[in-house]
């Protein structure tokens, strides 16, 4: 099993999609106007509208009221873009940090509240943890 998509719910489809287009600097591919993804090389965020959740059943989610998942972007350098980001108006929950498990890591909230990681393994340890295909080139 590949985890390759986490889809994200707003009542504010562009917005959402803008910020990520802008944090990531990935241009999102529209399927619809309540529908859109951001696809980088290891996965997909998609983002749709509250409108979309009908399709899977009454009341299953909602815009805007996540409080236990947070979105993590791998990059190469979590200092230069925390001064990218602060130089386009954003403010962070966490300034650059070093966390105990070896990735420096940023902290800030998307419009809909979101916690949104980005992160640079600094350790040995880490960046082993982080390499991905060669940890799971066995997996089914």
């Amino acid at each position: 099993m590949n985890l390759v998509s986490l889809r994200m719910i707003t009542d504010d489809v562009a917005r959402l999609v803008g910020f990520y287009e802008h944090v990531t600097g990935v241009r999102a591919e529209w399927a619809t106007p309540e529908f859109a993804e951001c696809v980088t090389p290891s996965g997909t965020l998609a983002i749709a509208g509250s409108r979309t959740v009908a399709l899977f059943g009454e009341d299953i989610a909602r815009a805007a009221a996540n409080h236990s998942v947070i979105i993590e972007f791998r990059v190469p350098d979590v200092d230069a873009e925390h001064r990218r980001l602060t130089d386009l108006g954003h403010t962070f929950v966490q300034q650059p940090t070093t966390m105990p498990w070896g990735n420096r890591s940023l902290l800030l909230r998307d419009p809909d509240g979101n916690l949104v990681n980005l992160f640079t393994p600094v350790t040995e340890d880490a960046v082993r943890r982080q390499d991905r295909p060669a940890r799971y080139a066995g997996a089914v």
